[in-house]
C-alpha cells in the first residue's frame, strides 16, 4: 500500500509557479517612474453599477515613456474613471482632455522610491509566506501517508523533493524582489 504513493510535485511546483507568477502582477503595478499600462491594473472604476477594471472601460495606452493614456469608450464614465484615479494612491494626477485622460507620470523622489521598495518587500514576503503554505501542504500528504505505512526511506525522499521545490521558488522570488528593487531605485 504504501509504495503506491506518489506526491504529485508537477502541480505543487504549478501551484507554486502561480505565487510567482501573482508576484510578478503585483510588481508590473507598481510605479517606478517610467509609464507602464499595468500600474493601472489594481485601480477599479465604479461603472454601470459594479467595480470594473479601467481597461474594461476604455483604451490604455503608453505613448511615451513619461504618459498614460486612457481613451475611455464612455463619456459618462470619463469622471468616474478620473476619480478613481486620483482616489487609487498611485500619486498620479489625471489631465482630461475629453474622453482622453492623460497620467504624466512624475518622477519620484528618493523617500518614495524607499516607500515603494518596501511595499515590495511586502508582496515578496507574502509570496514567500503562499509557497510556504503549499510546502506545508505537501509534506502533511506526506505525513499521511507515512501513517498509512510508508517506508521512513520514501518519507526522507519525499520530504527533500518538496524542500528541493519550496528552496527554489523562494529562491526566485527572492531574485523578482532584488530585480525590482534596482528598478524602483534606479534614478
Amino acid at each position: 500500500m504504501s509504495d503506491d504513493f506518489e506526491l504529485d510535485t508537477t502541480d505543487l511546483s504549478r501551484r507554486m509557479d502561480g505565487a510567482i507568477a501573482n508576484l510578478r502582477t503585483e510588481f508590473a503595478s507598481l510605479r517606478t517612474g517610467r509609464a507602464s499600462g499595468s500600474m493601472l491594473e489594481p485601480v477599479m472604476v465604479d461603472a454601470y453599477g459594479s467595480m470594473t477594471p479601467i481597461n474594461q472601460v476604455g483604451t490604455v495606452n503608453v505613448p511615451e515613456p513619461r504618459m498614460v493614456t486612457i481613451n475611455v469608450w464612455d463619456k459618462g464614465l470619463v469622471g468616474k474613471v478620473e476619480k478613481a484615479i486620483r482616489e487609487s494612491g498611485l500619486g498620479i494626477n489625471p489631465q482630461l482632455n475629453g474622453t482622453i485622460i492623460m497620467l504624466p507620470i512624475p518622477e519620484l523622489n528618493e523617500e518614495r522610491r524607499r516607500e515603494l521598495t518596501k511595499v515590495a518587500g511586502n508582496y515578496a514576503e507574502n509570496a514567500r509566506v503562499s509557497i510556504r503554505n503549499l510546502r506545508r501542504d505537501g509534506m502533511d500528504q506526506i505525513k499521511k501517508a507515512k501513517a498509512n505505512g510508508m517506508s521512513e526511506d520514501d518519507q526522507k525522499f519525499w520530504e527533500s523533493e518538496v524542500q528541493d521545490l519550496t528552496d527554489a521558488h523562494i529562491k526566485k522570488v527572492d531574485e523578482a524582489l532584488e530585480g525590482k528593487q534596482e528598478e524602483i531605485m534606479q534614478v
